[in-house]
């Protein structure tokens, strides 16, 4: 078995309602806090032992597979169009317009649940601006925005929207809700049309949904975290941040949780065919763990016919981030379709492997925020390709809103494997 490589920390982090009064032009933002509040997480390496997996580190000529290209950040208190810009948790492109869709996971606390959407300017010189165009409301069953947690409607879930995908043909956005657990609603995958209004609702894979026994089910706020769609066109991908309660603990110092799945749906049927299961990294061994200090799956994305990236996000106490992008195979080889077993153990499913193509602690930020959404952008002039990345800054004033754009290296293994 070789070397697992381990890292600190997911967070599962308490929103903050602060916010100011002042407004910002977005077009001007490059507003940087102090480096003293944003602590980067702590790397060390330890061996998972349950269950076995395999985590290989990408060589290649190249010194990394990824250049940074640049990255802009916002403040907490922007505002836009009447509404508090923050808790950005996706980011999706759509080829057709050329607009970057982005959810964001206020539980219609700040302002009511909504996307935005943006432009996104880059070159082969680096990230020139990211400028806001529109805010889309998310509208419920019956069409209705979603009110606040505090005054919510009956029968009707807030929503935490954590992944977004713009749907083939760009007249649909799919989107997923952590789900409302202290009301009694558990996570939901919702079709939304372009404008934000509510199209249908897709059926969980088993055992997603709210338990009806203990320690059975999802954890509160580590469900549906992260959503793909592969290039075809034919099969949607989703994955929880955290395993079941059935399939074992949370990530602990030196020792990897239990197994995080990963369901594969058949788009023209909107039903879970296929399911693998994913093991995150480890917390640092030797390291003064809070409770708080969390690792998991922060999103997903396609890379090719039968791969995904997997971008795991680490967070402890205070404010320690961190972020790693894995590549993983869907081959059917790959590893056990662990859909229809209930619990998941060591010795009745078969892990994915892994292969760590960028930290991005090495990838020459100043420092590492939330980061929590990932889309590819259209390829430089030269065809390389472009992988843009955002952070959800919890609507902390201690955090910011961080777009990075990473430019793939010609000839690295972020693409060969």
């Amino acid at each position: 078995m070789l070397p697992c490589n381990t890292q600190g920390m997911t967070p599962d982090i308490l929103k903050s309602a602060l916010r100011n009064a002042q407004g910002t032009n977005v077009n001007n933002l490059r507003h940087h806090l102090p480096l003293s509040t944003l602590l980067l997480g702590i790397f060390l390496t330890a061996c998972s032992t349950t269950p076995q997996t395999t985590a290989t580190i990408c060589s290649s000529p190249a010194a990394t597979p990824w250049t940074l290209l640049g990255e802009v950040r916002w403040p907490h208190d922007l505002l836009f169009a009447g509404t508090n810009v923050g808790g950005l948790s996706a980011i999706d492109y759509d080829p057709g317009s050329g607009l970057y869709y982005l959810a964001s996971d206020d539980r219609s606390a700040q302002d009511p649940a909504r996307l935005y959407t943006a432009r996104i300017r880059y070159d082969g010189a680096g990230l020139q601006e990211v400028n806001l165009q529109s805010v889309i409301p998310l509208r419920g069953p019956s069409q209705q925005l979603f009110t606040s947690s505090k005054a919510p409607e009956p029968g009707i879930a807030t929503p935490d929207a954590e992944a977004l995908r713009v749907l083939p043909g760009g007249k649909s956005l799919l989107w997923s809700s952590e789900g409302d657990f202290a009301r009694g609603f558990g996570p939901q995958i919702i079709e939304s049309a372009t404008d934000g209004s509510w199209q249908q609702q897709w059926s969980l894979p088993p055992g997603h949904d709210l338990p009806h026994q203990p320690n059975q089910g999802p954890r509160n706020n580590f469900t549906l975290e992260g959503m793909a769609v592969s290039d075809d066109g034919k099969t949607l991908w989703v994955a929880m941040e955290a395993p079941l309660r059935q399939d074992g603990p949370m990530p602990s110092p030196g020792r990897a949780g239990g197994p995080v799945r990963i369901t594969a749906y058949d788009m023209a049927t909107q039903q879970p065919v296929r399911q693998l299961a994913y093991v995150p990294d480890a917390l640092p061994a030797g390291l003064w763990i809070q409770r708080r200090a969390l690792n998991g799956i922060s999103e997903i994305l396609a890379d090719g016919p039968d791969h995904l990236l997997v971008l795991e996000r680490s967070f402890a106490p205070p404010l320690r981030f961190g972020a790693r992008i894995y590549r993983i195979s869907t081959r059917p080889e790959a590893g056990s379709n662990t859909l229809n077993q209930p619990q998941l153990t060591s010795g009745n499913h078969q892990p994915l492997s892994k292969t760590l193509v960028l930290d991005l602690t090495d990838a020459g930020l100043r420092s590492v925020d939330n980061i929590e959404g990932m889309s590819w952008g259209p390829p430089l002039s030269d065809g390389r390709r472009v992988l843009l990345l955002v952070s959800d800054n919890n609507f902390n004033p201690a955090e910011i809103t961080q777009f990075v754009a990473l430019r793939q290296e010609t000839g690295s293994c972020a693409a060969g494997l």
